[in-house]
């Protein structure tokens, strides 16, 4: 996806597992690691999204999985950049791009 989107800066964020880290790995320039502390899940953007769409099933019932599965699925079609950017939006992600230099 860094040739695809090769004008944007791209920010991943990655818990301290033992499997994200390599020391062979070689990040195009438009790709930032950046690394969560460890054992904080709760600063895990995905993680407040999650919540997010969780919340929405509060009192819901499904007979199956697949009414579940379109039930998330009309929820997430609801979710725009700017929603996302709020729900997921922390100021130690936008104070690491001011630091890294591409805010």
């Amino acid at each position: 996806f860094s040739e695809t989107y090769s004008q944007d800066i791209h920010i991943l964020q990655l818990d301290n597992g033992a499997f994200h880290f390599s020391q062979h790995l070689k990040l195009p320039e438009n790709i930032v690691l950046l690394f969560q502390p460890p054992h904080t899940p709760q600063v895990n953007p995905i993680e407040r999204l999650w919540e997010e769409v969780k919340r929405h099933l509060t009192w819901e019932s499904f007979s199956t999985l697949d009414e579940l599965r379109e039930f998330i699925w009309k929820r997430l079609e609801q979710l725009n950049t700017s929603i996302v950017a709020s729900i997921t939006g922390w100021d130690f992600i936008l104070d690491a791009l001011f630091v890294s230099g591409f805010s």
